[in-house]
């Protein structure tokens, strides 16, 4: 599914990703749209490793699907 950046809006991507979190069972509490960037990012912030290690295997199982 590849897009172009430009033309996805940053909150709706945050949003997207924070549904997708949460059904995966995983929350990343800093997740937000980077308001102060000229460049629409979304900030993913910081995790415990604990979180980054589940996010790691639930990406590993996507991928190996």
């Amino acid at each position: 599914m590849a897009m172009e950046s430009n033309t996805i809006d940053p909150c709706a991507a945050t949003e997207r990703l924070r549904d997708a979190l949460t059904r995966a069972g995983i929350v990343f509490p800093s997740l937000g749209t980077d308001y102060g960037s000229s460049l629409g990012l979304v900030n993913l912030g910081r995790v415990h490793p604990d979180v980054a290690v589940r996010l790691a295997l639930r990406l590993d199982k996507g991928h190996d699907a």
